[in-house]
């Protein structure tokens, strides 16, 4: 294989490898993949939320089914206390103990009913933080939706690049002289960017510094050709 097309080869082929790697980069980089990690944050907690508030509701219905059950039971209890009162028939001792137990009873109705009525309020709180919360979710959901499908649609956009771009590739590849290939790989593995560049007007093309005569004779006498300042190939 002619070493110097080969060379020239090779410079096309980094510039599709820089191609795909920039395609990939962009593809990891997506503003909206920062929107759908923050978007779904939101949801896991707004339900993590829900859930809690959904706990907390039913602990409430079950402490007024609990109340309200209590609350009955000594209703109808002072009520019938009341009416062996009012029957009368009692020892004055008797109506007297009975007197006091109905009036407990009373005092005990009373504190239940506002006890019901505040845990009533506390659901009624309860239920519109849920709802708020339900609103919410479905708010953050649907913009995890769309986001989604935003992403993906970019995605298979840019894999249709990267997929010609690695046709390209795969037709440059061969040819370049298998110990070219061997290197240059090697060479990106430790440098980020260019690691092959054109020698013009003694320039060298990657990192840009001025070879004098001298060096440049050095570079090129290499095989292949080697910048002396940053290693990069050199092509002629």
């Amino acid at each position: 294989m002619e070493p110097v097309r080969s060379l020239h080869d090779l410079l096309d082929l980094q510039d599709v490898d820089i191609q795909i790697d920039r395609l990939i980069d962009q593809r990891q980089s997506l503003p909206e993949l920062d929107d759908y990690r923050s978007t779904h944050e939101a949801t896991v907690r707004i339900a993590a939320d829900r859930d809690r508030t959904e706990t907390h509701l039913r602990e409430t219905a079950l402490a007024i089914d609990k109340t309200s059950g209590e609350l009955e039971i000594n209703r109808r209890k002072a009520e019938a206390e009341e009416m062996r009162l009012y029957a009368g028939g009692l020892s004055a001792r008797d109506a007297d103990y009975l007197r006091r137990e109905v009036e407990l009873l009373k005092g005990r109705v009373a504190a239940m009913e506002d006890e019901v009525l505040e845990l009533m309020e506390v659901r009624e709180e309860i239920e519109t933080e849920l709802a708020r919360l339900e609103s919410e979710l479905e708010i953050e959901t649907n913009r995890k939706a769309e986001l989604d499908s935003g992403i993906r649609e970019a995605w298979r956009t840019i894999d249709a690049e990267i997929a010609v771009k690695e046709r390209r590739k795969a037709e440059t590849v061969p040819l370049v002289d298998d110990d070219l290939i061997e290197l240059y790989e090697s060479l990106r593995e430790t440098h980020d960017g260019r690691v092959v560049g054109a020698l013009t007007n003694g320039v060298c093309g990657v990192c840009h510094l001025i070879l004098s005569s001298a060096e440049e004779n050095e570079a090129r006498r290499e095989d292949p050709p080697r910048c002396i300042h940053c290693r990069s190939i050199l092509v002629p």
